[in-house]
């Protein structure tokens, strides 16, 4: 099993709407399987989505519906007005 986290660094008063935003995609995307997180310790306004996956297979099964999908593409337009930087962390779980 892998974990894929997804963090971004919102712009300043933008934590609040973006952690809405992705917590109503992971219920889409991947229900029981995802979260969405705050650091409260890190950076400010970092956001964090965790998904489970079994394999790379699944990861890129899931890519290739969200480039696919038009209701998500039309969800999730304009959300990268919403944050600064972030990155992608896929981690194994032994």
């Amino acid at each position: 099993m892998y974990i894929l986290r997804e963090y971004f660094v919102a712009k300043p008063g933008q934590a609040g709407p973006l952690a809405s935003l992705l917590k109503e995609i992971s219920a889409i995307s991947a229900p029981g399987k995802s979260r969405v997180l705050t650091d409260m310790t890190g950076e400010f306004n970092r956001v964090i989505m965790e998904t489970e996956v079994d394999s790379f297979a699944d990861m890129e099964a899931r890519w290739k519906d969200y480039m696919s999908n038009p209701d998500w593409k039309a969800k999730m337009k304009g959300y990268t007005e919403l944050w600064e930087s972030g990155g992608r962390e896929i981690l194994r779980v032994v």
